[in-house]
């Protein structure tokens, strides 16, 4: 599974590098501040084209993800499956929510088309049918029957906890602002474009238009931490990551100076388990210092960017919150992850089987044994027969029954 993972993420890299540039180029030399839309791109415009066409990028990623994660399972014929289930996973319209499942729902339909198609493949058709099952009735089948599944078993769940969250959020607007900070930090971190991350932000923008800007403050503190984080991760220990994800870390970096937190979904695919809780402590202490603080942001957008076009009140402790949370990131995220690398190394220790002699220089594991090798081993209980001494110590023979009668052998 890890390895079907890791090839859905390399292919996804590109896709997420070329949109998440091409997107913050455009913002940061062709957009402005508005309180209405963010940080808006004039229509019509030469720097519009261009983050149209890092939109069309970011949108590809996801899909990606998903179609390489199933052909790595199932081959080919699981690639169409998954990348359709991918774009259903992303299209929260289809399953009415107002936001997509994310890059976790692009693994979870990854996963399923891989092992689906893998399941058709041991169906047995007759003869005839078997040229056209690869090309046309398994991708068929498997990409029914997986979007059928999403849209109506997986889809409805996502679409109850987008519905759920915000009420949830509505009723916590007069508690702590450190609690709320904390929580929408959390979740902001969690998944980066998906349905939680969407519910903060969208609560956040829209109580901007009732006057209350802290909130959203809290929310753009949060929103560069995960990027800035794990790019900051393969800048700390380079020997953990490879080649291609330290590059992906300094495209991270340059994303999460606009506010583009899906620079990081990369690093949390390839190890959700280690990088997922990482993001979301550093958005929490990010969301906690700017609800304390009470950092302010006019505009629906995060990221330094929103700091210097000036968009944001209490700049200073803006800076610290974000700094403060992409260390905690990039640290935590350094120490899940060299700990698991180091457990991954150790491997299990496995005990001695079952009738097994082990205290001797020789231990028997079989005729191909991982101890010493099929040679010198012997089986635990047999012991070798002591070898005849040489010359005067070699034992007599017994005389035949016929030397004893006093007849001599033949040729005598």
């Amino acid at each position: 599974m890890y390895k079907a993972l890791m090839n859905g993420v390399s292919y996804m890299i590109p896709f997420v590098v070329v949109g998440g540039l091409l997107i913050a180029i455009s913002l940061s030399l062709g957009g402005h501040t508005d309180p209405s839309g963010g940080l808006v791109i004039p229509k019509d415009s030469f720097w519009n084209d261009v983050n149209n066409i890092g939109v069309i990028g970011f949108t590809l990623m996801v899909p990606i993800l998903s179609g390489y994660i199933a052909y790595a399972i199932g081959d080919r014929p699981a690639l169409v499956p998954g990348m359709i289930g991918g774009w259903i996973a992303n299209t929260g319209e289809l399953y009415d929510s107002k936001a997509g499942a994310g890059f976790i729902g692009a693994i979870v339909t990854g996963f399923l088309a891989g092992y689906l198609v893998v399941g058709i493949k041991k169906v047995r058709v007759p003869r005839f049918v078997q040229p056209i099952m690869p090309i046309i009735v398994i991708p068929i089948v498997a990409t029914t029957a997986l979007g059928l599944f999403f849209i109506h078993v997986i889809g409805r769940p996502i679409s109850w906890v987008f519905e759920h969250l915000t009420s949830w959020l509505s009723g916590m607007t007069g508690t702590s602002a450190v609690v709320l900070g904390a929580i929408l930090g959390l979740m902001i971190a969690f998944d980066m474009g998906g349905p939680v991350n969407k519910t903060a932000f969208l609560f956040g923008a829209g109580l901007i238009a009732t006057g209350n800007q802290t909130v959203m403050g809290m929310c753009a503190a949060a929103i560069p931490v995960m990027p800035l984080g794990q790019g900051l991760a393969t800048l700390i220990r380079r020997r953990l990551y490879t080649e291609q994800e330290r590059e992906t870390g300094l495209a991270s970096l340059f994303m999460g100076c606009f506010g583009i937190s899906e620079g990081a979904i990369p690093f949390a695919a390839a190890r959700p388990a280690q990088v997922i809780p990482a993001n979301m402590l550093g958005g929490a202490v990010a969301g906690a210092i700017a609800g304390l603080s009470g950092v302010e942001d006019a505009v629906p957008h995060g990221g330094p960017i929103v700091a210097v076009l000036g968009a944001v009140g209490a700049v200073p402790m803006f800076f610290v919150a974000v700094v403060a949370g992409a260390v905690v990131t990039a640290v935590s995220t350094v120490l899940l992850v060299d700990l698991a690398e180091r457990r991954r190394r150790r491997g299990p220790i496995a005990g001695p089987a079952e009738g097994l002699e082990v205290g001797g220089p020789r231990v028997w594991r079989g005729d191909h044994g991982s101890v010493g090798g099929p040679r010198g081993l012997r089986r635990p209980g047999r012991r070798r027969r002591p070898r005849r001494a040489q010359g005067s110590q070699r034992a007599r023979r017994t005389p035949s029954p016929r030397c004893s009668r006093g007849i001599s052998p033949p040729g005598r």
